[in-house]
C-alpha cells in the first residue's frame, strides 16, 4: 500500500469517525469469509459500517477526529455508526453469532473511552422503534383508561334504565 493510498485510508475514516455516536473495536481473528459477511450483511441492515483497518491507520483517524485515545493491538475490525445502540447491538449480536472468533475488545462512546461491560450493557438497551412505541403507550394511557371508564359508566346507566 503506498503512502497517498495510506493518507486516503485515514482521511476517510477520519471524517467517518468524527461525526459518529459509536465506534467498537472488535477483534475477528479466525473467522471465515462467509462469518465475516454475515457480519457486514447485519451492519447493512441497522446502518451501521464495519471495516477491517490496520491499526496504525485507525489510530491516527481516531486522533484526527478527535476522539480519545485507545489501545490497539492484534487484527481489530472496527463497527461504527450513529446510532449509539444500534452500533453496540450489531457487535454484540456478531459476537454471540460467532462466540470463538468474534470478540468486543473496546470502543467509544461520543468519543469517549468505553469498556466492553458498557458496550454490552448499550447492546441490551431497546431500540428508538421500542422506545418510541413505549412513550405512545405512556401517552395512551390516560385516555383509554377514560374510554374504559366512560364505557364502564354508559353500560351500567343502561342496566339501571
Amino acid at each position: 500500500m503506498t503512502r497517498t493510498e495510506k493518507e486516503a485510508i485515514v482521511n476517510e475514516l477520519s471524517t467517518s469517525f468524527a461525526n459518529q455516536g459509536a465506534i467498537v473495536v472488535c477483534s475477528y481473528k479466525g473467522m471465515t469469509v462467509a462469518a465475516l459477511e454475515g457480519v457486514r450483511k447485519l451492519a447493512r441492515e441497522n446502518d451501521v459500517n464495519v471495516r477491517v483497518v490496520k491499526n496504525t491507520l485507525a489510530s491516527i483517524a481516531l486522533k484526527n477526529a478527535g476522539c480519545e485515545e485507545i489501545e490497539l493491538v492484534d487484527t481489530s475490525i472496527f463497527v461504527w455508526g450513529e446510532d449509539q445502540i444500534a452500533t453496540c447491538k450489531v457487535a454484540d449480536k456478531s459476537a454471540d453469532a460467532n462466540k470463538e472468533f468474534f470478540a468486543i475488545k473496546s470502543g467509544l462512546i461520543e468519543s469517549k473511552v468505553a469498556d466492553v461491560a458498557t458496550i454490552t450493557a448499550m447492546a441490551k438497551l431497546p431500540g428508538r422503534e421500542e422506545l418510541l412505541g413505549m412513550l405512545l403507550n405512556v401517552w395512551n394511557g390516560p385516555a383509554r383508561s377514560m374510554a374504559i371508564g366512560i364505557q364502564a359508566l354508559a353500560t351500567k346507566r343502561q342496566e339501571e334504565a
